[in-house]
């Protein structure tokens, strides 16, 4: 993996706050999380997955965050957790309570990751020992796993199995593959690895949603003509087919290095698909929005986010029926911002944005969940700690 980041200082002191967050608080406990992932389960109750102290942890909240169960620790003794600053522990909630969890280690010094995955069918109690979501021994990093809505479990990472056999024939290639598997078994079993594209960019976070039963959309960086590594995204035609790649957007980042710096997706009630990204690209630089009203075929122009002069950062959105959030970081040398903007027209018209949550200490990325009905920012602060915000107020 390549050590070039995000704009010089900037990327490099969001490294440095990874390690110093590590350094100073080993405890596997909540206010030492470095990385904190939730989650609403179907009877509207949230769920944290954790990184800390070399685990990962869960716990249960039925009261919007306000307190939680006693955690669960996924694996009992410390692991070398993937602590890139796209990588998190991810979780899923079924219906019948199951809870499915995936994270990914390193292996060695050179960035080579292994994903675990492992479930609990006790209400999250106990976890299954973590076991590999893959047979294969090269590197797989950058996981995601979402529930359909039929409770199959799908999965999508970033894998490296065809590295070898190209070096083997003599033959460069770049970045990794965006691979797939399904469990159709309630996570008792993980099906065979399939490869939807190789050279795709090999270290930041997938976006995923569901276009509806067995359709799985996808968005990831992608990388064109050798070198641009802008974003691309593909529809499945069913559970076992991905369907055609499209270019989100021509931004030209032209990069032989790790942006670092996933996309994110939400689809809405109508059907429309909606995508924000950041690129230092030729033809534009920064944060941007854009929609699709056609699965993802064609997007509309790109609408930039935030303010260019505060280092605007690592956006997530979040749906619900014709309403859609995005939230985003941004920096001014003191202070990190968490603006927000809200869209009641399915993506046709924005409003102003506000900031809704700040801090002066090191932060995780801001993330957006929903219970369906309402969005929330879901935040971890070395000072603050954890905060769940409703964003109701935004209108």
């Amino acid at each position: 993996m390549a050590t070039l980041l995000l704009g010089g200082l900037a990327a490099s002191a969001q490294m440095a706050h990874q390690h110093s967050f590590r350094a100073t608080c080993e405890e596997p406990t909540l206010k030492c999380a470095s990385k904190v992932t939730p989650t609403f389960a179907p009877d509207g109750s949230l769920w944290l997955a954790w990184a800390a102290g070399g685990r990962v942890s869960v716990a249960r909240s039925a009261d919007l965050g306000r307190s939680f169960s006693p955690a669960s620790a996924v694996n009992p003794d410390p692991l070398e957790l993937d602590w890139g600053p796209d990588a998190r522990p991810k979780i899923a909630v079924d219906a019948q309570g199951r809870v499915f969890v995936a994270f990914a280690i390193f292996k060695d010094k050179n960035f080579n990751g292994q994903v675990l995955f492992t479930r609990s069918t006790d209400g999250g109690s106990r976890f299954a020992p973590p076991i590999p979501i893959t047979a294969d021994r090269e590197s797989q990093r950058f996981e995601s796993i979402a529930l359909d809505s039929d409770g199959s479990l799908f999965a999508a990472w970033l894998d490296k199995r065809n590295r070898a056999p190209a070096k083997a024939r003599n033959e460069p290639y770049p970045g990794a593959a965006l691979a797939f598997a399904w469990s159709k078994d309630n996570g008792v079993s993980i099906s065979e690895t399939s490869i939807v594209a190789d050279n795709t960019c090999e270290c930041c976070r997938l976006g995923v949603a569901f276009a509806g039963l067995g359709r799985p959309v996808i968005v990831f960086r992608n990388i064109f003509d050798a070198r641009v590594r802008d974003h691309a995204i593909t529809t499945f035609r069913d559970s076992r087919t991905p369907g055609q790649i499209h270019r989100v957007s021509v931004d030209d980042w032209k990069i032989d290095a790790c942006p670092h710096h996933g996309p994110g997706i939400a689809i809405s009630g109508h059907g429309t698909y909606h995508v924000t990204w950041f690129t230092n690209g030729l033809i534009r630089k920064g944060l941007f929005y854009a929609r699709s009203r056609d699965a993802g075929r064609t997007f509309s122009s790109p609408l930039r986010i935030g303010n260019f002069d505060r280092n605007p950062s690592h956006p997530s959105i979040a749906a619900a029926g014709d309403t859609v959030w995005v939230a985003w970081k941004e920096f001014d040398g003191e202070r990190t911002t968490v603006p927000v903007m809200v869209s009641h027209d399915d993506g046709r018209t924005w409003s102003s944005p506000i900031v809704i949550a700040e801090t002066a200490d090191e932060s995780d990325h801001p993330l957006m969940v929903t219970d369906g009905r309402r969005a929330f920012l879901s935040w971890q602060a070395r000072i603050e700690g954890y905060r769940l915000i409703p964003l109701e107020e935004t209108r």
